[in-house]
């Protein structure tokens, strides 16, 4: 078969292009195709494949505001031509799905989660807006909104990342999802020595309302503990002011120094309401026990007092509370039996289960084909 794989931006390497990854390892000779292209910050496996961007690729100042383009995305994937390939896969968090593909060809949707500031945070993302672009987003979202389900409608078969995405799709798209979950690439975040770990936290994800790090902040200026930030976006500014003298912010850091502090951090601290939540997974891989916000995505990868603890609330003050308590029983984590709940989730393991899936589908669709051909044999004769 031939294969496109269809990703909604390539312009960093978050949980989503670590998926693409994994795809395109299990379809070495596949096309990709994407809005927006910035190769500089992908890996050498995407790289590698041949990369072609719609039309949004081609607007002005697209690599750094590719989303303000969202109202022409639709347009934009329905301009693809794709009759040559037998086989789509559309990576989904932003518009990738509503590609146009051939009547026999088999659309495929791995869905990372149905667009968060369409359904799930539109009133998040509507209240971080001024007057007049609320406004304007209100009318804007209201037509992506229908013309997702709509797209929806283009999928022969979705995948979630989690059960809690599975819902999402069953609510906003009423179509029913098989649950494969994100790749952890153990080469990347394997067991390493925890035999001395040093006294600080750790907080890793883009610095976005979102994902609550001024909650952690706020947590960790009240234990007067120490919690270092890895990431970058546009609250950098605003909770630089806010931290303490024990907070520590680094950017974009490489594989080596993430590693690095993983295998020295206390704990992981999480305090978004994840789809799925990559970095938990890649801390337990790591053997680093998890501190996590206890909604969405960790409820099927954190085991309480196994690989970690949860929080029950989004606050400063149920964050602090659930530091203190795994302080208490810090000592009871064991790191290789962390590791290996976290190798469940594998990148070999993944690969192999969406392999069989496709192989089971095409394997029914060339069924469905063969039956029908054979009842309009039986009418013609």
């Amino acid at each position: 078969m031939r294969v496109a794989i269809v990703h909604y931006w390539l312009v960093n390497m978050r949980g989503g292009e670590r998926v693409l990854e994994a795809l395109c390892e299990l379809y070495p000779d596949a096309d990709i195709f994407t809005h927006v292209y910035a190769p500089d910050r992908v890996s050498e496996t995407i790289r590698r494949h041949r990369v072609q961007t719609t039309l949004i690729g081609k607007l002005p100042g697209a690599r750094r505001f590719y989303q303000s383009y969202l109202p022409l995305m639709p347009f934009a994937l329905e301009q693809l031509d794709l009759r040559a390939y037998d086989l789509v896969i559309s990576s989904e968090s932003g518009p990738a799905k509503g590609v146009l593909t051939r009547p026999d060809a088999l659309h495929i949707c791995y869905c990372h989660t149905p667009m968060r500031y369409v359904w799930s945070m539109y009133q998040e993302y509507r209240e971080g807006l001024s007057g007049l672009k609320r406004w304007l987003m209100a009318g804007l979202l209201h037509r992506i909104r229908q013309w997702d389900v709509t797209s929806a409608a283009r999928v022969d078969h979705f995948v979630a990342n989690s059960h809690n995405v599975a819902r999402r799709i069953r609510k906003y798209y009423r179509r029913e999802a098989m649950v494969i979950t994100p790749p952890v690439d153990l080469e990347r975040f394997g067991l390493p020595a925890r035999v001395a770990t040093e006294d600080f936290y750790l907080c890793i994800g883009q610095l976005i309302p979102y994902k609550q790090v001024g909650l952690a902040i706020r947590a960790f200026n009240q234990l007067g503990k120490r919690l270092v930030v890895i990431g970058e976006g546009k609250q950098r500014a605003e909770l630089g002011k806010l931290a303490g003298p024990n907070i520590t912010f680094l950017n974009r850091v490489d594989d080596a120094t993430l590693r690095d502090h993983y295998a020295r951090c206390r704990a992981l601290v999480f305090t978004a309401d994840e789809d799925f939540g990559i970095v938990p997974l890649e801390a337990m891989a790591s053997g680093t026990p998890v501190i996590a916000f206890g909604c969405g995505g960790v409820l099927e990868t954190v085991v309480p007092g196994r690989t970690g603890l949860l929080f029950p609330e989004q606050t400063p003050e149920s964050l602090a509370e659930a530091v203190l308590a795994f302080e208490r029983v810090e000592h009871s984590f064991d790191p290789e039996v962390i590791a290996a709940h976290a190798a469940g989730f594998s990148k070999q393991n993944f690969k192999e289960t969406f392999r069989r899936f496709v192989a089971s589908v095409t394997r029914e669709m060339a069924e469905q084909e063969t039956c029908a051909r054979a009842e309009a044999k039986e009418l013609v004769g």
